[in-house]
Order: C-alpha cells, then structure tokens, then sequence
C-alpha cells in the first residue's frame, strides 16, 4: 500500500523559508515520477514541481523558478521542496503526488496536504 506522507507546513513571513518533506512508502519508486503540487483556496490546483525519482528531468512552474527546488533522497524515502524568497502568492495547501509505475502524467497517489501560509 502507497503511502505519501508530507510535513513541514506552517506559517511564515514573507521572504522567509520552508522546506516541505515527504516521506514515501509501500512500494519502489525509483521509476516514478514525484511532483509537488498546491491549491489556494479558489483556485485551481496547480503543479509547482515535478521531477522523476532520480532526479532527473526536474520541472518547476514560472512563478517559483528560482527559489523553489525539488530533490529526493534515497536512504530515507524521502522527497523535499525547499522554498525559499517565500511570497504571500505561494500560500495554499501544498501536496505530494507520485505518477507511476507507467508514468503517464496523472498522479496516482497523493499525500493528504500540508499548509503554507505566508504572511506580508
């Protein structure tokens, strides 16, 4: 049983940082693709991050090129998305999905959401 389990929400000021962890379980991952995705509340949600588990073919969205950065780590299961320059903008509930084993560009398991609030 998939299991995608993300951590590391809170509130933070403008121009502060955040790193968003989760930690992946129940199956091998090293053929999926990871992405991070967020939802502001009335807005659709919206990939901000992707990459395959390798860390190969990283993909990020216009608006947080530069200071967010998506990265796993093998030993723990892991995948993070460092945010750094956070701006009120990247507030909403941000989630981590996994596309596999046949990647096809839909997410076929999702964490429950973890909250980033930035304050101005």
């Amino acid at each position: 049983q998939v299991q995608l389990v993300e951590s590391g929400g809170g509130l933070v000021q403008a121009g502060g940082s955040l790193r968003l962890s989760c930690a992946a379980s129940g199956r091998t991952f090293s053929s999926y693709t990871m992405g991070w995705l967020r939802q502001a509340p009335g807005k659709e949600r919206e990939l901000v991050a992707r990459m395959w588990w390798s860390g190969a073919n990283p993909y990020y969205v216009d608006s947080v090129k530069g200071r967010f950065t998506i990265s796993t780590d093998n030993a723990k299961n892991t995948v993070y998305l460092q945010m750094n320059s956070l701006k009120p903008e990247d507030t909403a509930v941000y989630y981590c999905a996994a596309d596999g084993p046949v990647v096809d560009g839909r997410y076929d398991y999702w964490g429950q959401g973890t909250q980033v609030t930035v304050s101005s």
